[in-house]
């Protein structure tokens, strides 16, 4: 499988913190090691952003939140949730920095246009051939 590029901030930027609670099997050791990571990222506060890439962050969280936490727990290998939190950050990332097209508006054509109203004009009639007549 390719490498992927990672788009992450400065690590001074990031909070680390290693939790507890890691889950799968693993017997006692499970219960006496830290692996679970959770990753914190401030983005409102970061100079890594653009404005714009800032606001479509926000959009992207679902509302006013100025900072990003991901918990990342899926192992019992702490090397390896540490990769995957980053790996989640660079996704959200990559998705806020890229500007979205501008759409274009189109109108439709004129054969489209003549097309729809036949059809409209078909079924007007057989609704029409529908109806009593009172003669």
């Amino acid at each position: 499988m390719a490498e992927q590029k990672l788009i992450l901030p400065p690590a001074e930027e990031l909070e680390e913190e290693f939790v507890r609670t890691a889950s799968g099997p693993g017997g006692q050791n499970v219960n006496k090691t830290s692996t679970a990571v959770r990753l914190v990222y401030r983005f409102m506060e970061s100079d890594f952003l653009s404005d714009d890439a800032k606001e479509r962050l926000k959009t992207l969280l679902g509302g006013d939140k100025d900072f990003i936490s991901i918990l990342a727990r899926e192992s019992r290998s702490l090397p390896d949730n540490r990769e995957a939190a980053r790996i989640r950050l660079s996704n959200l990332l990559k998705a806020a920095i890229k500007v979205p097209k501008k759409r274009k508006p189109t109108k439709p054509t004129r054969a489209s246009q003549e097309k729809r109203l036949a059809s409209k004009a078909r079924r007007s009639e057989i609704k029409a051939n529908r109806r009593a007549s009172f003669d």
